[in-house]
């Protein structure tokens, strides 16, 4: 195919400003699907992407406008899978950059805006859902012309819902963004920018064919990987799978080469022939790495194994996330998972319950330390039970992240108090306009995992957006805070946490289970301690069984032998007894929401 036929674009955006919806009447308007087989959100695949209204994996689709031959990507919006939107900028020449006209500009708007620019990339700019009442077009072309520096008489206005706009949106597309370039009798050279696994074909990976050309019967080599395949098919989206016999530089399509595992076809893989081929792999190869790290136990033991295939299984759809066995002495066998993010933490957990029907406990989600031992050794550890005695360890170093809040300016006070108390550092305060305010904080990730973001959206009426990329590790008065049933400490309930906020900690823990432990035949302490001191204390009183109901009158010498021998029996108890605590206690005090 001719080069100045071709146009790749992305379409970027904030979470909810209507980027599947304006593909959707992209697809209509090319007549890329039969109107009487389409539906909303028609390239998410997933149904809990439909359910939730959110995109989880990006998809592409080659269409026809005119002469012209769009190939279009539709990427995730949450801070979560910002790695999948810049691996997807790389197989582009330009974006289409979605703006809200009820809400204006918001932080991932900006985020996803500043990638396209370090890409090098023309910027088509669009304001989405003209038809709301409350949209204002005026007044956020003009943030945006004032933010991002794109003139007003550039952006144009859409409606996603009711298709106006679209055509002129199309036109703009193919005549703002420059056509690919590359060398058609150049060595090979393609860059995977997403794959997923299919149970009857492998692996199909979504390319990007930079220089040369891709045929269906070539042998190809993944040049990361080292891995040697035979091509099985090529083809590109519209939006079926269509088979063909080669791709040429600047098209985008899929691969199926009979790969088993998405570890060998990662996002960022460069992709040669194994003869002739390229000896430069292209720039960019970056592996996501996990930020948040929670263990999975499955709530019947007996799942242990189902819930190991499980993963397995998932993981060749989602090879974003690490898992590996590790044992618990009060949930059993489990696996410490490594995951993004809270929501792909979430949506992972969401995908094994729905789709291999397991019931699962999460423990509480917590992030990577790096431990230096007095001896110098350091060490990175991401389970709060690995944590060395506080006399072995010299320094904890946790890990920080440049936090970036748009806002309206009436909040300014209640989040700089939040990120205050999260031991925020502040970088700086600019209003965008008179009306919106955007903060940027230094911030500990272990602070932003919890409950940052529910907060940030309560104290704000939910006008609040939140867009964050990782630092550095910084050196923290960090401590473990283990929670001591009858004395025995378990392990599930251990946390990593700044001392200051410690002893709040202790006694919340100590106080919800209190609640939620079933009273026994003796006393039970709960204690919450750091090391070997004590820092909160709550105690689940023992049930008193009236053992002298059966007297009636008599020597009063006779109760006080049966409450004798009751007191000794409590106190023979208490020695040899061992507390129980239900699943629900655990599936409480470890849910997310707390």
């Amino acid at each position: 195919m001719e080069l100045t036929r071709l146009r790749n674009t992305s379409i970027i955006a904030h979470i909810d400003h209507g980027k599947s919806t304006l593909a959707d009447r992209m697809l209509e308007i090319c007549g890329a699907v039969d109107p009487r087989e389409m539906r909303s959100q028609y390239l998410d695949s997933m149904d809990i992407e439909r359910e939730r209204g959110i995109t989880i994996k990006l998809q592409s689709v080659r269409l026809e406008w005119g002469d012209s031959v769009i190939n279009l990507i539709d990427t995730p919006g949450h801070v979560d899978f910002g790695y999948e939107v810049s691996r997807s900028l790389a197989a582009c020449e330009g974006v289409i950059l979605v703006v809200d006209a009820a809400q204006g500009i918001e932080a991932q708007t900006l985020a996803n805006c500043y990638l396209a620019i370090e890409n090098d990339l023309e910027i088509v700019a669009v304001l989405n859902k003209i038809d709301l009442p409350a949209a204002d077009p005026d007044r956020y072309a003009a943030e945006i012309e004032q933010v991002l520096g794109i003139p007003t008489s550039e952006i144009i206005q859409v409606s996603a819902k009711t298709g106006e706009g679209i055509a002129e949106l199309m036109d703009a597309v193919v005549s703002r963004t420059p056509p690919p370039v590359g060398d058609r009798d150049a060595p090979l050279q393609a860059l995977v920018y997403d794959s997923h696994f299919d149970q009857y074909r492998g692996v199909v990976s979504s390319i990007r064919v930079m220089n040369g050309r891709l045929r269906s019967d070539d042998t190809v080599r993944f040049m990361q990987a080292g891995a040697i395949h035979d091509v099985d098919e090529v083809g590109v989206r519209s939006p079926d799978l269509v088979a063909v016999d080669e791709l040429g530089p600047g098209e985008v399509g899929y691969l199926i080469a009979g790969v088993k595992d998405v570890g060998e076809a990662r996002s960022g893989e460069t992709i040669t022939t194994s003869r002739n081929g390229s000896d430069e792999p292209l720039d960019g190869y970056r592996e996501p790495q996990p930020m948040v790290f929670s263990g999975l136990y499955p709530i019947d033991g007996d799942e242990f194994s189902d819930l190991r295939d499980a993963l397995e299984k998932l993981r060749l759809n989602d090879s974003s996330f690490t898992y590996e066995p590790e044992t618990s002495g009060a949930l059993g066998f489990g696996f410490r998972c490594g995951f993004l993010g809270l929501l792909h933490m979430e949506i992972v957990r969401e995908r094994l319950e729905r789709e291999f029907d397991l019931s699962l406990i999460t423990t509480a989600p917590s992030v990577e330390y790096l431990v230096t031992a007095v001896d110098g050794e350091r060490q990175a550890i991401d389970n709060p039970c690995d944590l060395p005695p506080g006399g072995d360890i010299q320094t904890i170093e946790e890990p920080w992240l440049l936090a970036v809040i748009l806002a309206p300016a009436d909040f300014t006070g209640t989040l700089m108090e939040l990120c205050q108390e999260r031991r925020g550092e502040m970088e700086s305060l600019t209003y965008l306009s008179p009306e919106r305010v955007e903060l940027k904080y230094h911030l500990p990730l272990a602070e932003v995992v919890l409950d940052f973001f529910d907060q940030l959206k309560s104290r704000t009426q939910g006008y609040a957006s939140l867009d964050y990329e990782p630092e550095e590790y910084r050196a923290s008065d960090l401590v473990r805070v283990d929670i001591l049933l009858h004395g025995e400490p378990v392990d599930a309930f251990s946390m990593i946490v700044h001392r200051d906020a410690s002893y709040s900690y202790g006694r919340r823990m100590a106080a919800k289970l209190r609640e939620l432990i079933p009273r026994q035949q003796f006393e039970v302490p709960i204690q919450a301690a750091i090391g070997g001191r004590i820092i909160a204390r709550e105690t689940v009183r023992a049930f008193r069984k009236d053992v002298t109901e059966k007297l009636y009158g008599g020597d009063i010498t006779r109760k006080r032998k049966l409450l004798e021998k009751q007191k000794e029996g409590k106190r023979k108890m208490k020695s040899i007894g061992r507390v129980d605590v239900p699943q629900e206690a655990f599936i409480s005090v470890l849910r997310l929401d707390d």
